[in-house]
């Protein structure tokens, strides 16, 4: 009776512990997209662009239009106007000492852009006799369900991600006199 009481409590406790190695993961993990480009124009002439908030639309060729309202400063909103729809982000932070801007994701559309929320940090440094561009974005997919389509999922999210980034930053150089 006591080995039957002891078998017992021992499947109990085994069950109790892979139980929970059983459950499906819950809801999605952060990811990024980090990318820098060097630009053969003065750290100045590239901080010019990319400090102006509603800008964008001068040199990203992904974006379309752009309304801006709240001008350049910490505050301020935009709405992109992308190939299949708008997304609006607000700037978060603004600083000309560190050529840094710092935004996030306020409205989403997951049709234009995969991603259910982002932050997003433009930082520009010189290097050598021109400049160092680095953007980077932490992000979560746009289905943020357990079993994602597969347009909505990890994978879609860093892909369009990091090439909204890559042209972004392609688009920057060709506007900054970088070929």
């Amino acid at each position: 009776m006591k080995e039957n009481m002891m078998l017992e409590r021992l499947v109990i406790a085994l069950v109790l512990l892979l139980f929970p190695a059983t459950l499906p993961a819950h809801g999605p993990t952060p990811q990024r997209a980090d990318e820098t480009l060097a630009i053969p124009a003065s750290p100045d002439t590239v901080w010019k662009l990319v400090s102006s908030f509603g800008g964008i639309g001068q040199w990203h060729k992904l974006v379309t239009k752009v309304t801006v309202t709240g001008g350049d400063a910490a505050g301020a909103e935009r709405v992109l106007t992308l190939e299949k729809g708008e997304i609006t982000e607000g700037l978060d932070e603004v600083d000309a000492g560190a050529k840094r801007i710092s935004y996030r994701l306020l409205k989403e559309n997951a049709d234009a852009l995969p991603v259910s929320f982002y932050t997003a940090t433009i930082e520009v440094k010189p290097a050598g006799s021109g400049s160092e561009v680095a953007w980077s974005a932490r992000f979560y997919r746009a289905d943020t369900s357990n079993f994602p389509p597969d347009n909505l999922n990890d994978e879609a999210a860093i892909a369009a991600m990091t090439d909204f980034i890559k042209q972004g930053l392609e688009g920057l150089k060709a506007k900054a006199g970088g070929s």
